[in-house]
């Protein structure tokens, strides 16, 4: 995963012109931090970091690779700076403050951890199926997939693609209108893509994946997995897996049997919708 950082330069955007001060110039000065703290380190929780020292405004770079964003809380002074970041990383992971000389003035290794994995039940009008997410190995796919759920995106959506490969879903309501989708997430490769697991549809941009998932009807390894560089031909780059069905396969493998048409811009669609009625974390 893409680590996280907040670069805080002297007077570099507006929010912060009122903490930076004319006497003294930031190349002969630097930050110092005397202590650094956390209100929390959990999963899917915001956590704030707040830093104590001198000098705060003259340059620092604020990393924590656990962190989906870090943005600076409001009405920091020279001595102490805070910061928001949503955790969205399992296990062990390091943040660090440098300052503008490059020296490191802070160092934690900082663990979230998760008694079960996430599970979310997706109801249909042809059975549940029960999903085990990954966030171990597609933290940001499985924050963003989440995201999803609790917004209700996909109450009331359809598998609006059904072929030999895969089942497809998360982009179509039952008026075959497109649901609302949040930003594009970046690709992750950790995962395979073999028989019931759960991956991100996308198009052509490996970072371009939103609301639409797909569930592996059989083993895609050899066509949806990534492909190494060799000497004769650059990497390819597959579909980001981050799950796996644990529970109501039959219901999966009845979705892939029903018959389907043409319907506007949809090859495949069924031709009586299966329709997601609810998706809700069930653990």
């Amino acid at each position: 995963m893409k680590a996280s950082t907040y670069f805080l330069g002297a007077c570099a955007s507006l929010a912060l012109l009122s903490g930076c001060g004319g006497s003294k110039s930031s190349s002969s000065v630097v930050a110092t931090v005397s202590s650094v703290s956390f209100d929390q380190v959990a999963y899917r929780k915001n956590t704030t970091m707040t830093i104590i020292g001198q000098n705060l405004t003259q340059g620092l770079t604020v990393t924590n690779p656990g962190c989906l964003s870090i943005g600076e809380v409001t009405g920091g002074t020279a001595t102490k700076r805070s910061f928001l970041c949503k955790i969205i990383a399992v296990g062990t992971f390091n943040a660090t403050v440098t300052n503008s000389a490059g020296a490191q003035v802070y160092f934690a290794t900082l663990t979230s951890t998760l008694a079960n994995r996430p599970q979310v039940t997706l109801t249909t009008n042809m059975g549940k199926m029960v999903v085990e997410l990954n966030p171990g190995k597609a933290p940001v796919t499985v924050d963003n997939f989440l995201n999803y759920v609790e917004a209700g995106t996909y109450a009331n959506s359809i598998f609006h693609r059904v072929d030999s490969t895969v089942i497809q879903g998360g982009g179509y309501n039952t008026s075959l209108q497109l649901l609302p989708a949040l930003s594009s997430i970046v690709f992750e490769g950790g995962l395979s893509n073999v028989r019931g697991t759960i991956g991100m549809a996308r198009g052509t941009d490996v970072n371009s994946a939103t609301s639409q998932f797909y569930f592996n009807r059989i083993d895609n390894s050899a066509i949806y997995d990534s492909v190494a560089a060799t000497s004769t031909a650059a990497a390819t780059y597959g579909y980001t897996v981050f799950g796996t069905i644990v529970s109501g396969l039959p219901v999966m493998d009845a979705i892939g049997a029903v018959p389907t048409s043409v319907q506007g811009s949809l090859p495949t669609a069924p031709v009586t919708q299966v329709v997601i009625t609810g998706a809700v974390q069930t653990l």
